[in-house]
């Protein structure tokens, strides 16, 4: 069949804007058998296969397509398992449009497959199914293993450190994940909505880690409840850390310090892992304002300003210093923030946040800019337009322009070496300054997406596999 007479790409259903504006359920509602066998069978099953070039998690794209279009499922879950600890998860937050998709033949002509797509409704079959295949698969993955008697230690269970953790339980380690926080997932708990990213769908994947006899223990504090230097003393032999980026960066201008202004990590964590949407059945009151500005308009900026309308806020603006264009968050994100009523205040920028006698928020001294030469990111430069100040009237600002990373679990290593921002230096296989000390995600890179962070930690379990094996 060429690729003109395949069928059209299938539109994901979803939630009517007027509708999901008024609550917090998932957006998108997933593909039915039809679509995805339909979806799948678009498929040109290339004998190089580049789409698989595009996976940070080497996930048997091909393969498990092919077992989608000819109806067999469980094929199709146990392949995705093979590569990927948390397919129900990829398959919603990945941005597949810019790595696997993006590499797919068929897009060349016509619209790539939906290749996340497919990846959560297969994953979410498996769900369905209540864990049996789940067990059958963490069965047959650690009954071919010897166990190899020695100790791992992973240092956050976040995206990096539980796909990290799964692969070297696979391999027959005594694994044991340390979580600061009092429940595992990490920026997939805290950081994204649960319109985005149900909370029940990482719980579960979690607990298919520990079926794998990943032991996971909460409300440890790396840096503070322990250090490195204790973890080697009690025996792990090796080490990764994973603990990612959840300092948030803040614009340095005045007025950050009234009240109504959150850090977008404060935002989300306090409506999603707090159950601040669900106040006062759940005891953690969130002000979400009337008039709300965002400044950033990275996915953790779409997030924010999409919760703050859930939350009842009557305007809500991104506020950024480039054109749409030139905005990191993914299209899709771009795309739902505008059916839901965001407006985009572009190329402008906040020089001063203005309070009230009382301290609070009331509005934003802002500059208008216009675009010059691009920069170092290949992102034309803003440049701010003379004589353009005007008076934004708002009472919540929510900043969400990146974050760093956390120093708890460096300041507390000596001998690791970092890079200028404070992020630990690693070599592409995660190996630090320190022997047996491995480290990925967004800890050694910076903030990036959950993907790269997965990937991050595939490489770094290869290595300690290596690095324990020639001891």
């Amino acid at each position: 069949m060429s690729v003109k007479d395949r069928p059209n790409r299938q539109e994901m259903p979803c939630q009517a804007p007027e509708e999901r504006i008024r609550n917090f359920r998932e957006v998108a509602l997933g593909y039915t058998e039809e679509q995805a066998v339909l979806e799948a069978q678009r498929c040109l099953q290339c004998k190089k296969p580049k789409c698989r070039d595009g996976c940070p998690v080497e996930v048997l794209i091909p393969e498990f397509i092919q077992a989608v279009a000819e109806r067999n499922f469980a094929e199709a879950a146990a392949q995705l398992k093979e590569k990927n600890a948390l397919p129900a998860v990829c398959g919603r937050v990945c941005p597949q449009e810019s790595q696997c998709e993006s590499k797919c033949i068929i897009g060349i002509k016509s619209e790539p497959v939906a290749i996340g797509r497919l990846e959560r409704f297969v994953a979410d079959w498996e769900m369905a199914q209540e864990g049996q295949m789940a067990k059958e698969k963490c069965t047959s993955a650690t009954s071919t293993v010897s166990p190899k008697g020695k100790k791992v230690a992973i240092i956050g269970a976040g995206p990096a450190g539980l796909t990290c953790a799964a692969d070297m339980a696979r391999l027959g380690y005594d694994v044991t994940v340390f979580e600061a926080l009092h429940v595992a997932g990490g920026v997939l708990m805290y950081g994204i909505p649960e319109f985005r990213l149900p909370k029940a769908i990482v719980e579960k994947e979690i607990n298919t880690l520990c079926q794998l006899g990943v032991n996971v223990q909460v409300n440890m504090v790396g840096g503070k409840t322990f250090t490195v230097e204790e973890l080697q003393q009690k025996g792990y032999e090796a080490i990764f850390i994973g603990t990612g980026a959840g300092l948030p960066n803040f614009m340095g201008i005045p007025g950050e310090n009234f009240c109504g202004v959150f850090a977008a990590n404060e935002f989300l964590t306090r409506t999603n892992l707090m159950k601040g949407y669900d106040f006062p059945n759940a005891l953690t009151p969130v002000r979400a304002g009337s008039k709300v500005a965002v400044l950033g308009a990275g996915n953790v900026a779409m997030d924010a300003a999409r919760t703050a309308l859930r939350l009842g806020a009557e305007e809500v603006s991104i506020v950024y210093r480039r054109s749409e264009k030139e905005m990191p968050a993914r299209a899709e994100e771009i795309e739902h923030a505008h059916e839901e009523g965001v407006q985009f205040k572009v190329l402008t920028n906040p020089v001063e946040i203005v309070g009230d006698e009382q301290g609070w928020v009331k509005g934003m001294r802002c500059l208008r800019y216009e675009l010059g030469e691009p920069d170092e990111s290949g992102r034309r430069r803003p440049v701010a337009i003379d004589g353009s100040e005007f008076f934004m009237e708002v009472d919540t600002v929510i900043v969400a322009i990146g974050q760093g990373p956390n120093p708890l679990v460096t300041q507390s290593t000596p001998g690791l070496e970092l890079n200028r921002k404070g992020t630990i230096y690693a070599d592409e296989e995660g190996r630090t300054s320190l022997e047996g000390v491995f480290a990925g995600g967004d800890i050694v890179t910076g903030a990036a997406t959950v993907i790269l962070a997965m990937g991050a930690g595939k490489k770094a379990a290869r290595a300690m596999d290596q690095y324990l094996q020639s001891k």
